[in-house]
This record gives structure tokens, C-alpha cells and sequence, in this order.
């Protein structure tokens, strides 16, 4: 049985378990439904069987070898993924303007963290790729354990993993790959490839561009490590089973013919705007990341007007560029929003 059958049928049954709103105390009345699905473990009703059954399935979707359902976010599956290869006193290589999740996680796993830099893409004022030549810089100069790589950055430049993946299995270390703006990647040969057949590790954060709940995210796993084990160390024994649920309905939708018919719409429609607003520049190497600038005006000011005067707020801007996130959601009525925007501002600025 599905997570997301379970909780349907559980929901009919008169409960005396834990949570203590059993199902009908709705103190926030607009999450109605999800009181209604919040349930926890019984000898009646087993949601951590559904729950490993959904997670094999998955595995099976993404072709990797363990597929784990996070609603911590990536932040603890870049954490899961430390602890289940490193320990302490080992070496980690990390990107020192990372998400604080990395270095968090080699402090807890008591190791030691090895800092590499980016160079900033000048063209586009962000974090440029990772480059896999200056990985084996570090990796020959030191005995370190793992890296981690931020693939896409926040922007949208993808790194060249394989190669990564390579040169970390020449030194005998693990690769972890933090694909959290990447969520879309493997289900669209019209989008970067993903890492989640390459590195060992990557994690994927659902909400952020394909379509899931706060704070839905994937760790998956490609070596013989147990990362259940290490994800226990830092999960709740209590988890949000309609979170739990959202996952898996999540990625069935994403796998679905009408999933991958929505996101190649996205694809579409997002081409079609970079086409008719063809005097503004736009960078990256994901086109979800609509990374834009527009001569005469700095990203803070195109930011500025595009909020003060078209009510569209970006997502992240620097003094050069300005990017504005999409996702599943994005509708092309929005998109056409930000098209006439984008249109106006040339012409007038």
C-alpha cells in the first residue's frame, strides 16, 4: 500500500494515539486536511512499511541504489551523507561560501574542513562552476576523505561531475553532490544531467523547482554505506507522515507522463519568453534560473524596478545580474508577467 492510501484509509478510523488532535482538532482550520493525515505509528496501521516500500520504488525511479525521503530539507541529507562516510580527525573538502550545511556537517562529524574557492563568472557578478582541475589540486596535496560540490549553483551553472566523480575515485574519496536546485534535472534531457547516477551521494531538495512542500528533499545514495544509520542520528522519531506522503506523490507526478508533459511546458514557455525578449542577456546553464541583465542598469536596479514598479520580486540579485526562480509552478501567465516587464524596462531604461 501507497504512503499516500494509508493515510486516506487511516483517516476514517477512531484513533487514541498520538498526535493528540486526533484527526478533528483543527487549531489552524486552513490546514484542515493536513490535521486530517497527520497520523503516527500503531500496530494497527505500519506507515513505516509504506514508507520503505515507497522509498525502494523511488530508488527504482531514480536508477539509484538507496533513495532516502527527507522533510529536514537537503540540509540533513548533506549532513546524513558526512556522517555515513567521514569520521573524526578525516578530511573534508568543501566550498567555502557553501551552504552553512557543509560545514556544519563536518563539525559533527568531527572531522576537518578544507576550504576551496570559487572565482566569480564576471560576466554575471555570481559563483562560477566548480572545476574539476582544481579539485586534483587539493586532492593530491592532501589525504582527504570527501567533497562536496554545489552543483547547480543558486544561479544555475552546473559543473562538469563526471569528471569530479573521476578524479575523486582516483584518490580513493567519496563525492557528495549538492543538487538541491536540481530536483527537475533527471526527469528532462532538455536540462543539465544530474548527478544522482554519478556521485556518491546527492541530495535533491523537492520544494525548491519541482513543485514539493516545505522542507521536502532526496538523498540518494550510490556506494554500499548505510546512510539509514546515520540518518537516525539526526531524524525525529516522530516524522510528518503527509510530508512523507507529499514525497512520494511528488516524485510519481514528476515520473508521470503529465508531470514530464508540465515541465517541458515550463521549458517551453520559458524559451519562448528569452525569445521575445530578445535585447535582455540571459546567462546560466539551467533554464529554470532565469538569470537576466540588462545594459544600463545594474541587477540591484533592475531588481528595484522590476518589484517597485511590476510588483515581480526576484529571487537573488548582485550588482551585475538578477535571478528569478522557477519551478513546476510557474504558470505562462506569469511568465508572460515578466516578459512585458522585461520589454518595458528595455525600452524605457
Amino acid at each position: 500500500m501507497s504512503l499516500v492510501n494509508l493515510l486516506r484509509k487511516t483517516c476514517n478510523k477512531t484513533l487514541f494515539t498520538t498526535p493528540s488532535h486526533s484527526q478533528s482538532l483543527f487549531i489552524f482550520h486552513k490546514l484542515r486536511n493536513l490535521y486530517k493525515l497527520d497520523i503516527s505509528e500503531t500496530e494497527t496501521h505500519d506507515p513505516q512499511a509504506a514508507l520503505a516500500l515507497a522509498e525502494k520504488r523511488a530508488a527504482a525511479i531514480y536508477k539509484t541504489k538507496v533513495t532516502k525521503f527527507l522533510t529536514n530539507g537537503s540540509s540533513s541529507g548533506i549532513i546524513a551523507s558526512v556522517l555515513s562516510c567521514v569520521g573524526a580527525g578525516d578530511k573534508v573538502l568543501i566550498w567555502r561560501n557553501a551552504h552553512p550545511c557543509h560545514a556544519n556537517a563536518v563539525k559533527l562529524a568531527g572531522a576537518e574542513a578544507v576550504f576551496y574557492d570559487l572565482e566569480t563568472d564576471k560576466d554575471w557578478g555570481v559563483p562560477s562552476r566548480t572545476s574539476p582541475e582544481m579539485i586534483e589540486i587539493f586532492l593530491k596535496s592532501g589525504n582527504i576523505k570527501a567533497v562536496i560540490v554545489t552543483s547547480p549553483t543558486y544561479e544555475g551553472f552546473v559543473s562538469d561531475v563526471a569528471s569530479i566523480k573521476k578524479i575523486c575515485d582516483k584518490y580513493k574519496c567519496y563525492l557528495i553532490v549538492d543538487e538541491a536546485h536540481g530536483a527537475l534535472y533527471p526527469f528532462s534531457d532538455k536540462l543539465p544531467q544530474s548527478a544522482v547516477n554519478i556521485a556518491d551521494f546527492t541530495v535533491q531538495s523537492l520544494h525548491k523547482t519541482a513543485g514539493g512542500l516545505n522542507p521536502t528533499a532526496l538523498l540518494h545514495c550510490n556506494c554500499s554505506l548505510d546512510v539509514q544509520k546515520a540518518l537516525s542520528l539526526i531524524s525525529t522519531t516522530s516524522p510528518s507522515y503527509p510530508l512523507l506522503a507529499s514525497i512520494e506523490a511528488n516524485i510519481n507526478y514528476l515520473n508521470s507522463l503529465k508531470g514530464r508533459k508540465t515541465l517541458s511546458s515550463l521549458i517551453e514557455n520559458i524559451n519562448d519568453m528569452k525569445l521575445k525578449c530578445s535585447k535582455a542577456e540571459f546567462g546560466g546553464d539551467d533554464i529554470t534560473k532565469i538569470l537576466v541583465k540588462i545594459k544600463g542598469l545594474s541587477g540591484e536596479d533592475l531588481s528595484r524596478v522590476l518589484y517597485e514598479k511590476y510588483r515581480i520580486e526576484d529571487e537573488k540579485t548582485n550588482e551585475i545580474s538578477t535571478m528569478l526562480l522557477c519551478g513546476l509552478g510557474t504558470s505562462k501567465a506569469k511568465l508572460a508577467r515578466l516578459e512585458k516587464a522585461l520589454m518595458s524596462i528595455v525600452k524605457n531604461y
